[in-house]
């Protein structure tokens, strides 16, 4: 019976080595939901004060944590600010990579993009970080940055093309269409509120209608002018 007994217990037990991969599964994911709650209230006092106007403190303050504490998930501000800029540039290219390879309608990607792109702006980190200084980061850091947000511009122009490949914009610049979408969205933070009328979302779909309409319309004014 004892021997039965002893049986039963290790069949119902995984041997110690298979335990400490779950541990520490679970470690990690605590640790990065800590690293994201940190990001997210950097980035709310960078957008009140500005990143030189916030400090280490105010940031460690506001999770309820020790500055010491702090310095256990980064090691400096900068290594917050390249953090936020890290985690709103890979929201932007998971959406890319999946736009990319939808099979929807090139205008129904591009939609879709905007629609992603807006609510990144708005409700991830405050869309903060895609809007700060960049010489506030260290030059390796602000290199990788500027490379990111050139693959994604270069992502959406070719969104762009298959548009016009599809004769849905005839005769555009692609690589003007994407600037002119680029300016529209990037400049939504600076008169949003989120106290105001329009949710984030009323905000992303009527910029992603007006702007795919826009095109269109643009389109057919060339027609237009070359009859």
């Amino acid at each position: 019976m004892r021997e039965s007994t002893s049986a039963s217990e290790g069949a119902g037990e995984p041997p110690p080595g298979r335990r400490r991969p779950r541990r520490r599964a679970r470690s990690d994911r605590r640790q990065a939901a800590a690293r994201i709650e940190i990001l997210h209230c950097a980035a709310s006092l960078f957008r009140k004060r500005g990143y030189h106007g916030a400090t280490v403190e105010e940031i460690a303050a506001s999770r309820q944590m020790k500055k010491g504490n702090l310095y256990y998930y980064f090691k400096n501000k900068e290594a917050i600010l390249f953090a936020c800029h890290q985690y709103s540039l890979d929201r932007l290219m998971e959406t890319l990579v999946d736009m990319e390879a939808a099979a929807s309608a090139p205008d129904e990607k591009l939609r879709r993009l905007i629609t992603a792109f807006v609510h990144t702006i708005l409700d991830e980190l405050h869309g903060t970080a895609l809007f700060l200084d960049l010489e506030a980061l260290s030059p390796a850091h602000r290199r990788a940055v500027v490379a990111r947000r050139d693959r994604f511009d270069h992502g959406m122009r070719r969104i762009v093309s298959e548009g016009i490949e599809a004769g849905l914009y005839p005769g555009a610049d692609a690589k003007l269409l994407s600037f002119a979408i680029l300016g529209a969205v990037n400049w939504i933070p600076r008169w949003f509120r989120r106290t105001g009328p329009a949710s984030s979302e009323e905000i992303a779909d009527t910029f992603a209608g007006f702007l795919i309409a826009g095109l269109k319309h643009g389109a057919d004014g060339a027609r237009a002018g070359q009859i």
